[in-house]
């Protein structure tokens, strides 16, 4: 039987699923690579057959990880036009962010 141990966090206004051993690109956090970092808000845990639900978090539960490196995404273009104006406008944005490396999903009390 394997080991389907997952929970959703919530980070940067944003949900994730993650699993141990899963890399997740999530905005940028100031952590250093190589750091620990601990995601307390865990809005859901499945451990086995053991589900924990939060309202609006689990309380207890923790999502142990590790900061693998700061990049920046892949550019995304913007692009502005009004038919019969004679407007156009182009815009390029890359947003920072960071890896993270799962290391362990702890359960709640």
């Amino acid at each position: 039987m394997e080991n389907n141990t997952y929970a959703i966090i919530r980070t940067g206004g944003k949900q994730y699923r993650v699993s141990p051993g899963e890399r997740i690109h999530i905005e940028k956090l100031e952590q250093n690579p190589g750091e620990e970092i601990r995601f307390a808000d865990v809005l859901f845990v499945k451990d086995g057959d053991k589900i924990q639900a939060g309202l609006p978090t689990v309380s207890g539960a923790e999502v142990v990880g590790e900061v693998v490196r700061q990049f920046r995404a892949k550019k995304v273009l913007v692009f502005k036009k009004r038919s019969k104006k004679g407007y156009q406008k182009l815009q390029g944005h890359r947003q920072s962010q960071t890896e993270v490396l799962i290391k362990s999903v702890q359960a709640g009390a």
